[in-house]
């Protein structure tokens, strides 16, 4: 059971993100950076060495996610994340069925999961000579420490998972095809306090509630508080469900 309330059929992180929108937009724009950004890493990459850290550190929620995000975006993807995330590669990188240059990756990230010092000059040079340049090195190391933060994030508040076994793989056709719905650039914030007027804030009112504009299906908080339907996935939304 969570460790704190949230919204029911919401497992994992997308749970906290309903319940903490405030704090959601800034997590799911950091994910839509390092998972979707410009890199010389492919998506489906990146979302492998994300699945692996999660494993690494026991996150089950995060592992299965990403590892169906991985799955989605890699050539013969169902069988490279089954065997990255099994028992000889966890312990051995090198034994992953990935080239040499994402291999050597794995094992940069493995070592960012664990005591908290520097990578290894050894695993830094074996990553070198495997092709990877110094972007590759810094987005793999960024995604695994950020990885550890989500992974301590959704296991330390004891997060559900999901009852339904598609769960994953519906949601890694809306991140294909929609990304981890980060603000469009210019576009204001949504945040605990939409709806709440200036002048209610500066007297310490309380913020509107913004669950009733949160996705039962997906968990995406949608901004336009006259909204009906979610705009990632299209179910409605409790507030017009209210109605």
């Amino acid at each position: 059971m969570p460790h704190i309330p949230l919204p029911p059929r919401l497992p994992g992180i997308t749970g906290l993100l309903a319940a903490r929108p405030d704090t959601a937009g800034p997590l799911m724009a950091l994910a839509e950076t390092l998972l979707r950004g410009p890199s010389p890493l492919g998506r489906g990459e990146r979302e492998l060495i994300a699945a692996y850290v999660s494993e690494l550190n026991g996150c089950r929620y995060c592992a299965d996610s990403h590892g169906a995000f991985a799955a989605a975006q890699l050539p013969d993807g169902d069988a490279v994340v089954a065997a990255v995330l099994a028992d000889p590669v966890r312990a051995d990188p090198a034994a992953a069925p990935v080239d040499a240059r994402l291999r050597a990756l794995l094992a940069v990230a493995a070592e960012v999961r664990g005591e908290v010092r520097a990578v290894s000059d050894e695993a830094i040079a074996a990553a070198r000579a495997a092709g990877a340049g110094d972007t590759e090195i810094h987005d793999t190391v960024l995604i695994a420490a950020a990885f550890c933060m989500y992974n301590r994030y959704v296991n330390g508040l004891a997060t559900a998972l999901p009852e339904d076994p598609g769960h994953h793989r519906a949601s890694a056709e809306r991140i294909v095809a929609h990304g981890y719905a980060a603000p469009r650039p210019g576009a204001p914030a949504a945040s605990a306090t939409s709806g709440t007027s200036g002048a209610a804030r500066e007297e310490g009112g309380e913020p509107a509630c913004a669950l009733p504009r949160v996705c039962t299906e997906c968990g995406r908080l949608t901004p336009d508080s006259d909204a009906r339907f979610c705009p990632r996935c299209g179910e409605q939304l409790p507030t017009a469900a209210a109605m």
